[in-house]
């Protein structure tokens, strides 16, 4: 199996031991993201609607760097810091960057140390 890493400076860069992305055969596989600012470093937001756009405009340079988009995307993984309050905001806001079919979906509610939403996707590259 080969691996290979993506990074652009134009999502947020990793604040731990992981890659923002990994290109394995034909699909990409992101890390969890937040809603960093990839500049300041700074949470962007106090609502989930403003970090949820904030984490997709990461994973959205992460995709760009291995020339994919929103519709490459075909499973993804939400963690919500709160989870009943702020679904239907966070979801409006989702789903706004897709069209039908959407990819698959989990979304869990979990301890997000101090940001409101977490978002990792599988996308597919075809051809």
């Amino acid at each position: 199996m080969v691996k290979k890493q993506l990074k652009t400076t134009a999502g947020a860069a990793p604040r731990g031991s992981y890659s923002q992305g990994l290109v394995v055969g034909d699909f990409v596989y992101t890390s969890g993201a937040g809603p960093i600012d990839p500049r300041s470093g700074e949470v962007v937001g106090d609502d989930v609607a403003a970090q949820t756009h904030q984490v997709m405009r990461n994973l959205g340079a992460i995709l760009a760097a291995h020339g994919l988009g929103y519709d490459d995307v075909v499973k993804s993984t939400v963690h919500l810091q709160h989870l009943k309050r702020d679904f239907a905001a966070y979801d409006a806001v989702y789903k706004s960057y897709f069209t039908e079919p959407y990819p698959v979906r989990t979304t869990v509610g979990s301890d997000l140390m101090d940001i409101l939403v977490e978002i990792d996707f599988v996308a597919h590259k075809s051809g």
